[in-house]
C-alpha cells in the first residue's frame, strides 16, 4: 500500500474513534490535526503497524487538550442562545385588557349583591377560612356558611351571565 491509501484508512479509524467520544466536527478536525501532525513531523514512519499507534497516541493527546480547552472556557455547562427561552415581558397588551374587563364586570356584580355575600367574598379574599369567617360572622353552624358561600358564588355567578370568562 502506498502511504496516501494508508493515510485515508488511518484517518477514518481515527474519525470514527473520535467521533464516538466528542461529536463529529470536532473528530474531524482533530482527525485533520493528528494527520498534519504525523506528516510534519514522522514522515519517515510509513508502515500501517507503527503509524496506527502513533496517531491514536496523538489523537488522545489532542483530544485531552480540547477537552481541557473546553474546560477553560466554561464550555461544558454551556447552553446555547438560540435555546434559552426569550424573558417575557410582562402581560401583553389584550391580557391586560381582559383582565381590566374582567375586573369591572366583577365590580358591577358585586355592587349589586347583598351585603353579607359581599362580607364572605371580602373575607375569603383575605385568606380567611371557612372556621375563621364562621367566627367572625358570629354564626353557630360551618354548615352556615357553606350555604351562604355556594349561594354568593351562584349569584355571582349568575349577574355574570352564567360565566367566570368574558
Amino acid at each position: 500500500m502506498e502511504r496516501e491509501e494508508i493515510l485515508a484508512r488511518l484517518r477514518e479509524r481515527i474519525v470514527a474513534f473520535a467521533a464516538s467520544r466528542i461529536g463529529r466536527d470536532a473528530a474531524e478536525d482533530l482527525a485533520q490535526d493528528a494527520l498534519l501532525l504525523i506528516e510534519e513531523k514522522y514522515p519517515g514512519v510509513e508502515a500501517l503497524e507503527e503509524l496506527l499507534p502513533l496517531a491514536f497516541q496523538i489523537l488522545r493527546f489532542k483530544m485531552v487538550a480540547l477537552r481541557r480547552k473546553a474546560a477553560r472556557r466554561g464550555e461544558y455547562g454551556h447552553v446555547s442562545v438560540d435555546e434559552l427561552p426569550l424573558a417575557d415581558p410582562g402581560v401583553s397588551p389584550l391580557e391586560d385588557l381582559e383582565r381590566r374587563r374582567m375586573l369591572e364586570r366583577l365590580k358591577e356584580a358585586m355592587e349589586t349583591m347583598g351585603e353579607r355575600c359581599r362580607e364572605i367574598f371580602r373575607l375569603k379574599l383575605q385568606g380567611k377560612s371557612f372556621l375563621e369567617i364562621q367566627a367572625i360572622l358570629e354564626v353557630r353552624s360551618i354548615n352556615t356558611i357553606y350555604t351562604w358561600d355556594a349561594r354568593c358564588r351562584k349569584q355571582l355567578l349568575d349577574r355574570l351571565g352564567g360565566r367566570w370568562e368574558l
